[in-house]
């Protein structure tokens, strides 16, 4: 008798999950409660390390808790031995990480432009231990890289955990990373906008609600903890008209301007710090020496800038004064990041703009009947305009800004000014921070936008292998014999050694005046125009367009033939996934 098999019925926990991993496949509600839960966890994260590096702060510098390290009146010169200390530990910590692992830190935006949301745990921890300790000791980088990352690695592991699709990973991510950044700032629609335009890429309908209901989350989660956050209390003090509209404009381009120029100075800056003959962990605490040597001349030049931002506004500083200490803090964010401090420059970037919109303001009340111009809400234009110049986004900073304000006339400005920016810094430059750091280490993405659909998409994947081939060596009444007329419509040749010699169209070897007994190789074509197997499918539609032709050889790098692909094909097979991409983008399907 043939025994029954008998099956154990699977633990509670593991059905409870399965469970829920069918009801995320059915439902978008589903998705808002997993949305919120990470939106929770991302706030209590970005409050835990925001409280870590102030007490290193507090600890390294005699602040109180109540103060900011910018907005100190004077730093006593032997605490600046911290920042080098720092840098040392810092280049310790990073070339120990490099000696364990070859491949690149991979952040929440590269991670959801070419991996499909995938944000390694072990990355994300390192990243936040390096920017927790280069803005712990005073460098002049902020904290938002290490909150983007932390949201974004916790909604990576939930997605993971519970088998996400593709589509709804990456949204989940962006969700993390936009609902830590909102709790930073105590800034709801801020942290959304982020997730939107800096992570995700995209406004999707389907991402609307569970990025929105992640942001509120995050706030309410910061709030109940007592975490303080980076709120910008500056008051409007009137509407702009329309005059003020064309000057802030001009605000936005200057804004543009600048933030290209130091997105290349930061460049700069770290190609002189990979050419000094230093090991490579010496050079953040090289650096810590000229940030230690800045912040004695300004301690406005330390941390982020968050106290400093305020002390200038309520001090009514002069041009002079306003004009150095943009320079310093360009200087010291520049330096910190080219000699390899981790950190952000959202909040330096807010900053900086607020100083050159009050510069900018002052300058205009120099120029006879302009009109005057409010220094606390160029300020505020400024701080937006800059901040999308460097980071992007601009609904991002304009609801930063009538979130910090609640006056629609001067988020309408910032608007105005920031989709100025945004333009000219697109057209001229193409990058935002991020992107551009990936772009020096020879990635070619210019948003979070999904492109990874794309590289996976390669000519080895979507090759044939059922071409036959034929010697080079033979005549042409050799390939008749072989191939008939209609048997096949090409042939691949190969010499001796097996490599690759052209492709023969069969009905050329039998057209009118061709000789029987000439060889073959003459009817080659193509003989130079090859693909390789690695290549994605944009390289090789570029191929097919150089080459002229209707098919092409994949050979790899001995010049073996792989297969055979054919322009038509590609073609079809990328208008295909590009509809289901816009299908899935409009929630109409799913991965």
């Amino acid at each position: 008798m043939a025994e029954i098999p008998y099956h154990l019925p699977r633990p509670r926990p593991a059905r409870l999950l399965a469970g829920l991993r069918r009801r995320l496949r059915e439902s978008e509600l589903w998705l808002i409660v997993l949305a919120v839960g990470v939106g929770t966890v991302a706030g209590v994260l970005a409050v835990l390390q925001a409280r870590i590096a102030h007490y290193l702060q507090m600890w390294f510098y005699g602040i109180d808790f109540e103060e900011h390290l910018s907005a100190t009146a004077r730093i006593q010169p032997v605490d600046m031995l911290w920042l080098p200390l720092g840098g040392l530990v810092l280049g310790l910590f990073t070339w120990l990480v490099r000696r364990r692992r070859k491949a690149p830190l991979v952040d929440v935006v590269e991670a959801n432009a070419l991996h499909g949301g995938a944000v390694p745990l072990s990355d994300s921890a390192i990243v936040c231990a390096q920017t927790l300790i280069s803005n712990g000791v005073g460098g002049s980088v902020g904290l938002e890289a290490a909150y983007a990352q932390a949201g974004g690695a916790a909604a990576a592991a939930a997605g993971r955990r519970l088998r996400l699709r593709r589509h709804d990973m990456r949204t989940l991510v962006g969700a993390g990373a936009g609902a830590a950044i909102g709790a930073a700032f105590g800034a709801p629609l801020t942290g959304a906008f982020y997730a939107f335009e800096i992570v995700i890429g995209s406004y999707t309908p389907s991402a609307i609600a569970p990025v929105a209901a992640a942001s509120l989350a995050s706030v309410l989660a910061a709030q109940a903890l007592g975490g303080i956050p980076y709120v910008i209390q500056v008051q409007a003090l009137r509407a702009p008209d329309i005059a003020a509209y064309l000057l802030y404009a001009g605000l936005g381009l200057i804004c543009a301007l600048a933030g290209v120029a130091i997105m290349r100075l930061t460049a700069r800056v770290d190609q002189a710090a990979r050419a000094m003959p230093l090991p490579s962990f010496l050079r953040p605490a090289v650096g810590g020496l000229i940030l230690a040597g800045l912040a004695l001349w300004s301690p406005q030049t330390l941390s982020a800038g968050h106290g400093a931002l305020h002390l200038d506004l309520a001090m009514d500083a002069s041009i002079g004064f306003l004009a150095m200490v943009f320079v310093l803090k360009t200087l010291a964010s520049a330096t910190a990041l080219g000699f390899g401090f981790r950190g952000g420059l959202f909040f330096a970037s807010l900053f900086l703009g607020s100083l050159l919109g009050q510069i900018y303001a002052r300058l205009i009340g120099y120029i006879p009947m302009a009109t005057e111009l409010s220094a606390q809400n160029a300020a505020l234009v400024g701080m937006g305009a800059l901040a999308v110049s460097i980071v992007g986004g601009p609904l991002t900073m304009s609801f930063l800004v009538l979130e910090a304000t609640r006056d629609f006339g001067v988020a309408a400005a910032t608007l105005a000014a920031t989709l100025i920016a945004s333009t000219v810094v697109r057209e001229r430059f193409g990058y935002s921070f991020s992107t551009w750091r990936l772009h020096l280490r020879g990635e070619t993405i210019r948003s979070a936008r999904d492109v990874g659909w794309i590289r996976s998409l390669t000519a080895g994947r979507m090759m044939r292998q059922d071409i036959p081939s034929f010697s080079a060596t033979g005549t042409v009444a050799e390939f008749r014999h072989r191939f008939p007329l209609g048997s096949r419509s090409r042939v691949i040749l190969a010499d001796d050694a097996g490599r690759y010699a052209g492709i023969v169209l069969t009905p050329s070897a039998f057209a009118d005046g061709v000789n029987p007994e000439d060889p073959i190789a003459r009817l080659a074509s193509c003989r130079d125009a090859t693909l390789k197997p690695e290549q994605n499918i944009e390289a090789v539609m570029r191929a097919f367009e150089a080459a002229e032709t209707d098919d092409l050889a994949v050979v790899d790098d001995e010049g073996h033939v792989l297969g055979t692909l054919g322009e038509a094909y590609v073609t079809r097979r990328y208008a295909s996934e590009l509809e289901r991409q816009q299908l899935v983008l409009y929630g109409e399907t799913k991965d």
